[in-house]
């Protein structure tokens, strides 16, 4: 067997590995993840509705207020300088003020 640089390619496995992949059904050619869990294992999780999150923001923190004061300065800033042009616009079009 030619050497391939490749070692995720099935072909250019050593044939006892390749072997050993087919026995466990494919599972040894994903390394993790939610897809590549067994569907008792997914639904576990999934009934968990997120409260399995590890997500760095938790409800109520400081971090959280924080970040929901940049996020709403920043859009805001933006939708105030389109209604602006908006608001011109509109009142040029519906009411004829120039």
């Amino acid at each position: 067997m030619t050497q391939n640089p490749n070692p995720g390619n099935f072909a250019n496995r050593p044939k006892e590995e390749a072997r050993e992949i087919a026995r466990k059904g494919g599972e040894a050619s994903h390394s993790g993840g939610f897809a590549s869990m067994k569907p008792q294992k997914q639904h576990e999780i999934a009934s968990k509705g997120g409260h399995a999150s590890t997500g760095k923001f938790e409800a109520g923190s400081e971090r959280t207020r924080e970040a929901g004061r940049k996020g709403g300065r920043s859009s805001g800033t933006q939708r105030n300088a389109m209604g602006d042009a908006e608001d011109d616009y509109d009142r040029t079009r519906c009411h004829g003020v120039t």
